[in-house]
């Protein structure tokens, strides 16, 4: 049987051993996987979700899951601009400052629709 794909930071594995296997097999292996929503529409969610409660130490990994998943960087400029009106400016800011930073270092290019 192939082992499953870790999710949680190695870090937490070692010292929270339990929550990094709820990680990796209920969130990963069960929500992440649920046909109601695709991987992408799913990112899209969790990207505005997390910038909207400001928690911005699990959104750099979901940013560059969105990208994977087929979320387009012009996507989520958009996503987080109309954010800033609904979970306030300095969420957004912080947000769209991640967002720069994970394009630039992946030089992803802009695909955005019509």
């Amino acid at each position: 049987m192939p082992e499953r794909k870790k999710f949680a930071p190695p870090a937490i594995q070692e010292f929270a051993p339990k929550l990094a296997e709820v990680t990796d097999t209920v969130l990963f292996g069960d929500i992440w996987e649920r046909q109601g929503l695709s991987p992408r529409d799913r990112s899209l969610v969790t990207v505005t979700a997390l910038a909207a409660l400001y928690r911005n130490d699990q959104l750099s990994f979901h940013i560059g899951k969105a990208l994977e998943n087929g979320v387009t960087k012009d996507e989520l400029i958009e996503a987080i601009t109309h954010l800033a009106f609904y979970a306030g400016w300095p969420n957004a800011m912080t947000a769209m400052n991640q967002l720069k930073e994970i394009v630039e270092k992946s030089d992803q290019p802009g695909r955005g629709g019509p």
